[in-house]
């Protein structure tokens, strides 16, 4: 199935949600772990480029990938370099009393006008309630004060968590990666349906239809398997709080990156098209204020305040 792009008027198409190392150049423990020899290369604008352009993709978003600080500066730089990159989530010590001056700091550099969020791994964190932590909420105001987004990579354990720190920020917006991980592989969705239903109840919080195909089963995967996690979703975020992202290369586990996407245009497929423009680049656009292409095309950053409705 080709990706369907968009209709003349509608917003740009935006991947929200991809990722570039180079294991050679930066050390990605993550990437020992088994089965994930595939993606122990480098990966770059240049592999990504044009299949994302062949997707009908105007921009993306790049995502940090690794808890060190060294890593945003490159990310940055990277979208400096290249107009596809419209946004950059990157990431700060939330727990360090100086995130104001490191986030300020990050802007200074080259490409720093296209920081959009932040993020932490908090899916390593063994603490369930970690983003709870009073110095982790003081980083996450902090954020919030920036202007910028939190992205949020949690397990379903983690969601509850992540709904108290929606509740107690109502002026930060919370950007749930993956859906929150979903068991799709196990079958059984539950507590996690139920745990994303409170989450999205918060109108400060959205979702990233993005890195279902690895929660899938490894040995193969179907888009009906993914259908019921997609389904939840739009019913609890609606088309308006939801996030294209490819994943990539992440994916590649699964699925390459036109396969993903036509698995996304699949899922959607019941929707108006100012809807799907939504979900395909209309809400990350909003989200995270993304600013136009160096060259061609064109995206709106709001005016006003955080909280997403």
């Amino acid at each position: 199935m080709s990706p369907a792009l968009p209709s003349p008027g509608g917003p740009p198409r935006i991947d929200a949600h991809h990722h570039l190392w180079d294991p050679a150049a930066r050390a990605h423990d993550w990437l020992e772990e088994p089965g994930l020899a595939p993606l122990r290369r480098a990966f770059t604008l240049d592999e990504l480029g044009p299949q994302a352009r062949a997707a009908g993709m105007a921009g993306t978003v790049l995502v940090q990938t690794v808890t060190e600080a060294g890593e945003t500066p490159e990310l940055l730089a990277a979208a400096a370099a290249d107009p596809l990159v419209r946004g950059v989530v990157g990431w700060v010590d939330l727990t360090s009393p100086g995130v104001a001056d490191a986030l300020a700091a990050l802007r200074e550099l080259p490409g720093g006008e296209r920081l959009v969020g932040v993020r932490h791994q908090v899916q390593l964190e063994p603490d369930p309630e970690w983003l709870l932590r009073p110095d982790v909420l003081r980083g996450l105001a902090a954020v919030a004060d920036a202007g910028l987004a939190h992205d949020l990579v949690v397990r379903p354990h983690q969601l509850p968590a992540a709904t108290g720190a929606a509740d107690r920020l109502p002026q930060l917006t919370f950007v749930l990666d993956h859906l929150g991980k979903p068991p799709i592989a196990g079958g059984d969705l539950e507590p996690w349906a139920g745990a994303l239903r409170a989450f999205a109840a918060r109108p400060n919080t959205c979702g990233k239809l993005s890195g279902l195909v690895t929660e899938a089963d490894p040995g193969g995967w179907t888009v009906a398997d993914l259908r019921p996690c997609a389904e939840t979703a739009l019913e609890c975020f609606g088309p308006e709080r939801l996030l294209f992202g490819s994943d990539w290369p992440v994916c590649l586990l699964a699925a390459d990156y036109a396969e993903v996407v036509a698995a996304a245009e699949e899922l959607t497929g019941q929707l108006s098209g100012p809807e799907r423009g939504a979900v395909f680049g209309g809400t990350a656009a909003r989200v995270y204020r993304l600013r136009p292409a160096l060259a061609g095309g064109s995206l709106t950053p709001p005016a006003g305040g955080r909280a997403v409705r």
